[in-house]
């Protein structure tokens, strides 16, 4: 797939400026119609590539398909992650197995059969000796061979067929990696693994049959001990689950499937650069909490970050960092010391605010603006903020919780 010399001129000139006022401009008259429509599609695509997937914006030549496939797609951060992981399984397996070579093609090729844009799938792809791209859709697996060309993977295969049917084809491989789509046919976003298109529950036995290892994207909306309940439905192959945050913000969840399962799968709660990993465990310890009853003024206050709130194994992170909660849904932990090292955002408390009207009066004065945080609280942060009269930002922050004794309270609090 090739621009004309016009349209790419054009994007070059224009890509930086607002597309629809481009669209609206007397810049529009320099291309025909077709040929406008084709280089906003591109100005659009790589305006969002400029931030989702730099390296690609970077590299001229690069096209970009349709909106929906740019909003699917990974960003350069998660894919990265999972080239990251699937080197990690390829460096495992040969470690098992010392006498396989790394070149044999059954022992070292990937196969996405949910191709898209193809973001993952180049970066993951340089892991491997061979690789397999499989999308359905004609136009997706143009724009895809075009650009692994440039990205430095000419020898990626790309087939036009759909994932389901080319499984069925497929002798083993060594990883097979699936995002499936989460929207249903009227275009209404779906989260259970069984509503995604295709359906990996169906084909699970198959799956298994045919790669040692499976890589399955999941909508980071989804309960994952739900989603590992049903991918273990028939026998245990969940073997590592990856919570992945960029920025604090969860974006993604990660289920490797393999026929190397031991009794405890491994949680990674991944946020950026750092990560903290546990083994799973049937049993949930119980959730120590705080003597509500002590003066909270001087100790240290730990939000985990949202990876490990996704987890959700506060009873073990209580027991590693030598830490309490504030209550049992509060998912505050406190500590009579600073933690260095904990996975989260870490507080001074400088003192707590009973919520009632004389103790909050007497509690914030002097403080004008807060950042304002609510944990297990009755009214939203936007409602405190208005009852409060805080302004929003400063070097103040404010913790609404509900305490162990179902006291609710204010802790004003610095970062450290």
């Amino acid at each position: 797939m090739e621009l004309s010399s016009e349209v790419s001129s054009f994007i070059k000139r224009y890509r930086k400026d607002n597309v629809r006022q481009t669209a609206l401009s007397s810049a529009a008259s320099l291309l025909s119609h077709d040929e406008l429509i084709i280089a906003l599609q591109q100005i659009e695509g790589w305006q969002k590539a400029c931030k989702k997937i730099p390296s690609w914006a970077s590299m001229e030549g690069i096209i970009y398909p349709a909106e929906l496939s740019m909003e699917q797609c990974s960003s350069e951060q998660t894919a990265n992650y999972k080239a990251r992981l699937v080197k990690r399984l390829s460096q495992l397996r040969f470690a098992e197995k010392p006498r396989v070579s790394a070149d044999s093609l059954s022992e070292n090729i990937i196969v996405d059969l949910t191709g898209g844009l193809g973001v993952d799938f180049s970066f993951m792809a340089r892991c491997f000796s061979h690789g397999v791209y499989v999308e359905r859709q004609e136009c997706l697996c143009t724009v895809a061979s075009h650009n692994f060309r440039l990205l430095g993977l000419p020898w990626a295969r790309v087939v036009c067929q759909d994932g389901i049917e080319y499984l069925h084809q497929l002798s083993h491989v060594f990883l097979i990696y699936l995002d499936p789509a989460r929207r249903n046919i009227s275009g209404g976003r779906t989260y259970a693994i069984s509503d995604c298109t295709p359906d990996v529950l169906g084909m699970e036995n198959e799956l298994m049959d045919k790669a040692e290892y499976i890589v399955l994207k999941l909508s980071p909306m989804l309960d994952w001990h739900k989603a590992v309940d049903d991918l273990n439905h028939h026998s245990k192959v969940v073997s590592e689950v990856h919570i992945v945050s960029v920025g604090n913000e969860c974006k993604e969840l990660l289920v490797v499937l393999s026929h190397h399962v031991s009794e405890k799968f491994t949680v990674y709660c991944v946020n950026d650069d750092k990560s903290f990993s546990f083994a799973s465990s049937d049993r949930e310890d119980i959730l120590p909490l705080i003597d509500s009853s002590i003066d909270l003024s001087g100790c240290y206050l730990y939000e985990p970050n949202a990876s490990m709130m996704k987890a959700g194994n506060f009873a073990l992170y209580a027991k590693l960092f030598g830490g309490k909660f504030l209550g049992k849904n509060t998912h505050l932990m406190l500590s009579s010391r600073p933690i260095s090292d904990f996975p989260g955002r870490g507080f001074h408390i400088l003192r707590t605010v009973s919520f009632n009207k004389k103790e909050l009066r007497k509690g914030l004065a002097g403080i004008t603006q807060a950042n304002i945080t609510t944990r297990n609280f009755p009214i939203s942060v936007s409602e405190l903020r208005k009852k409060l009269k805080l302004g929003d930002g400063g070097l103040c922050y404010i913790f609404a919780a509900t305490l162990g004794d179902s006291r609710h309270v204010l802790l004003i609090t610095e970062r450290y």
